[in-house]
């Protein structure tokens, strides 16, 4: 992919104006963050217009409250892009230490390069209020609860009514960018002397607490300056993500050579680590292929293998009869539980794509219990914080399945009860918001 030159006016607005055309798609529910070419800037710029990207997310609702107080009327549609400029201006004045003039005079100036130079005494006058009349015009916008917690209405109502007493930490939580976690391969190495290879790299770290192969960074990092990252020795994988591997120690410790499937695996961290650490035979499954690809990448780099398979893990059409005897579920879920990660879940996420979302849930445990051999285990997985999608639908396939026990382990160090499962959620320089419930096939 080709560098796109600094335009004539330097660098500054050139990388301002590549955020705004990046949330773009999001602002108009077309898109996403996943989306993101770094390369549509200089390398030096490729931080900040990341930066520009995921913090403006993060911000959104109470960036979007400023915004309606500073303009006199909203821009029109095809102008979204001006509106992402005064968004960008914005989280920059308030939250990021750049010099206020760089921050007016650039995000302004940015808008001649979206060939809209009449926005630029707009986004000038915008912005030069906010810098006068910040502390005033926050303290009436934050007058909203939603806004002051910066989570759209419905979610916030949803976290408050799920967890009465952790709701305001989730959200708070959510508002920070999480943490770099590290998954040591054990094959190569210890965490502890892995963790000492870090020191001497002048990386600074600490082993995670619950996760037995995870490293927090204190400060993250390119992966390229990893020792033996190319060479597989290191993953980075969030601690709540790792905790799968251990979940299914009791099924597949004691059965080398047992059949596995990851169903929904994409990008294969999950997977990556159960072969790291057990001798099976896995089956790696999920619906799209380009996502499938990331998979495969992962494996090459790693030195593993495994059969990939790019289908629907509700139907049966792929499976060639053979009984699993592990399946895990990492179902497609709202993400509410790594909103940090990514922030623009936010603006795209829907109060009703919950029903939808435990709808594919409900269809994909019933096909793939069918699947799984008696006496196996299926562990299910989310990154939600929503019982809809956790406890609720847990407790609903154990009222229609009967030959499912729950084997749970309920004497970990980490998460809370939740139903018939575990819930955790996300923790400033810790683990993400993660939910698992670990069922077991009745034997005849």
């Amino acid at each position: 992919m080709s560098q796109q030159r600094p335009a004539k006016g330097g660098s500054g607005i050139d990388v301002r104006a590549a955020a705004a055309r990046s949330l773009v798609p999001v602002l108009t529910d077309k898109g996403s963050l996943a989306g993101l070419d770094e390369h549509s800037v200089v390398v030096r710029d490729r931080s900040l217009l990341k930066e520009l990207c995921y913090g403006t997310c993060r911000r959104l609702p109470r960036l979007q409250a400023l915004a309606n107080q500073l303009l006199k009327q909203p821009f029109k549609k095809r102008d979204a892009d001006v509106h992402a400029l005064l968004l960008v201006g914005i989280y920059q004045l308030l939250y990021m230490r750049i010099p206020a003039h760089a921050a007016v005079g650039e995000t302004a100036g940015a808008a001649r390069l979206l060939n809209k130079e009449w926005a630029t005494r707009v986004l000038n006058g915008c912005l030069r209020r906010l810098q006068r009349e910040a502390e005033a015009l926050q303290a009436v916008v934050d007058r909203d609860e939603s806004v002051a917690l910066e989570h759209p209405p419905w979610l916030l109502d949803a976290l408050r009514t799920a967890w009465p007493e952790q709701w305001r930490a989730i959200a708070q939580a959510n508002n920070e960018p999480g943490p770099m976690t590290l998954r040591v391969n054990q094959r190569y190495n210890d965490r502890e002397a892995y963790l000492q290879q870090l020191t001497e790299q002048g990386l600074e770290g600490q082993l995670c607490l619950h996760a037995p192969d995870g490293i927090t960074l204190t400060t993250p990092c390119d992966v390229s300056v990893l020792p033996g990252f190319e060479q597989g020795h290191v993953s980075v994988q969030d601690e709540a993500a790792q905790l799968s591997a251990a979940l299914l120690v009791p099924a597949l410790a004691p059965r080398p050579g047992a059949h596995v499937l990851d169903a929904c695996c994409a990008p294969g961290g999950k997977t990556a680590h159960l072969l790291e650490q057990f001798d099976i035979a896995l089956t790696a499954l999920d619906s799209d292929n380009q996502r499938l690809a990331r998979v495969d990448d992962t494996l090459n780099r790693l030195g593993l293998s495994a059969e990939l398979k790019h289908a629907d893990a509700t139907a049966r059409d792929w499976w060639g009869g053979t009984p699993f005897d592990a399946i895990l579920l990492d179902a497609p879920c709202s993400g509410t539980g790594v909103i940090r990660r990514h922030p623009d879940i936010k603006s795209l996420r829907r109060k009703d794509d919950i029903r939808q979302l435990a709808k594919l849930q409900r269809q994909l445990l019933d096909n793939l219990w069918t699947l799984l051999r008696p006496g196996g285990t299926l562990l299910y997985a989310t990154c939600s914080v929503l019982p809809e999608e956790n406890a609720a639908q847990i407790d609903a396939f154990l009222a229609r399945t009967p030959d499912a026990l729950v084997t749970t382990p309920h004497d970990v160090a980490w998460g809370e009860p939740s139903g018939q499962g575990r819930q955790l959620f996300p923790a400033e320089s810790s683990h993400d918001g993660f939910f698992y419930a670990r069922l077991e096939k009745r034997t005849a």
